[in-house]
């Protein structure tokens, strides 16, 4: 009998977009289960220093709606092998622009110890939500300037 092998894709999904759907699509294609651990707000504000557009209950929300997702749960903790001890999977998916960065080597590293493969899927490079996020403020600054000369 074959092991299940159980997936976990971390992410803000915050502006749900194609990349975080192609991140989905390609890690259910390596697993049998899929977990989609969508980051808490307040592990966001630490980690990239600001919060999400969009709270956690709604992007789980959203998030548990893709049909490659089995199941999705709150990231409440920065340390990915903490949430690996909470959660269990077999195999870690982040996007390439992770790999062969300091944040990357420390995740390959630390999960190399527990046993957790680490696979790395091509980045969205055209879509991003740091370039939806840009995108929203220059709208709402053409907007303030628009009230203002009005």
């Amino acid at each position: 009998m074959t092991r299940r092998i159980v997936g976990y894709a971390p992410g803000a999904y915050d502006l749900f977009h194609v990349g975080h759907l192609n991140i989905l699509r390609h890690a259910k294609r390596r697993c049998d289960y899929l977990i989609a651990g969508v980051v808490a707000d307040e592990v966001l504000e630490v980690t990239k220093g600001r919060r999400p557009l969009v709270p956690l209950a709604e992007r789980m929300e959203i998030v548990s709606h893709i049909s490659f997702v089995d199941e999705v749960v709150a990231e409440v903790v920065p340390d990915k092998v903490e949430t690996w001890r909470a959660v269990g999977f077999d195999v870690i998916f982040k996007g390439d622009d992770w790999r062969g960065t300091p944040k990357g080597d420390r995740l390959e590293r630390d999960f190399a110890e527990v046993g957790v493969e680490v696979i790395y899927f091509p980045y969205t490079v055209h879509t991003s939500s740091t370039a939806l996020r840009r995108a929203v403020a220059s709208l709402d600054d053409i907007g303030s300037d628009a009230v203002e000369a009005g």
